[in-house]
């Protein structure tokens, strides 16, 4: 029905910050230098990061000195990036609706924000609606191919026998590819929209990328953390040997990341 997925995501990250912060933000900030490039910010420009999270997108754009107001639906994230970036201007809205008037940035940028939104035409629509002539849209999300990010997180639920539940899924979907997803931006009326792979390494104690298992981040998170005790050891046991396996020399796991950017102008 309408606004499942969305209730369904307000409830799973409902006070998450900081267990988002300390486990999986680090490896979605490996995209941000690449999304700040292709929005244009710079010197001057007025930037909006919506879905700031922590506000590592924010916190690029400061550095580059630009203007940046910063947005997020989960008022933890809101609270935690305020905190992290102070010099810009961080508040609650919750997509599709922004409380701004029409034209009012020249620069947009989304790290991983549209796969959390139940219609994504009509997110990336009012995105256009609040970015000046000329200005740019700059937005990430996780390929659907290539991407063994959190792989070793399945392998574990699987080596578990854990049943996964049916979670609510997007309405409105597409092909997590460059082509879809620039494609996405061409129906929402954004001009000149491309798109391509960003591939990185993330490298991270075993320990520290497991927090956001227990912390309930993510569809796997939200599995985790509704089983027993004797259930979270279980999967906890084979996480570690998966993770034993991967490690380099240094003990750390190096986490292949694949992820799509696109790029629209107004």
């Amino acid at each position: 029905m309408a606004g499942e997925f969305d209730a369904h995501e307000r409830r799973i990250w409902a006070g998450r910050a900081q267990a988002y912060e300390g486990s999986f933000a680090p490896l979605c900030a490996g995209a941000v230098p690449e999304l700040i490039a292709a929005s244009g910010a710079g010197a001057g420009t007025e930037l909006l990061d919506v879905g700031t999270g922590p506000g590592t997108a924010a916190a690029a754009g400061v550095r580059l000195g630009a203007r940046v107001t910063a947005v997020d639906a989960e008022p933890s994230m809101v609270e935690l990036a305020a905190a992290r970036v102070p010099q810009a201007a961080v508040r609650h809205a919750v997509l599709p609706e922004l409380p701004f008037a029409d034209r009012s940035f020249d620069a947009v940028v989304g790290n991983f924000v549209l796969n959390h939104v139940e219609d994504p035409i009509a997110v990336l629509a009012e995105l256009r609606r609040v970015t000046r002539p000329g200005g740019r849209l700059a937005a990430t999300i996780w390929a659907s191919a290539a991407n063994g990010a959190m792989a070793v997180f399945g392998e574990a639920l699987n080596a578990a026998g854990v049943e996964r539940p049916v979670f609510p899924t997007v309405p409105v979907d597409f092909e997590r590819t460059p082509d879809g997803f620039a494609g996405l931006l061409e129906k929402a009326g954004w001009a000149e929209a491309g798109g391509r792979e960003l591939r990185w390494t993330y490298t991270v104690a075993a320990e520290d990328y497991w927090r956001g298992a227990v912390g309930g981040i993510a569809s796997f998170g939200q599995v985790v953390a509704a089983q027993s005790p004797e259930g979270v050891a279980e999967i906890k046991r084979h996480y570690d040997r998966l993770t034993a396996e991967r490690a380099g020399a240094d003990g750390l796991l190096a986490v292949p990341a694949v992820a799509v950017l696109a790029v629209g102008r107004r």
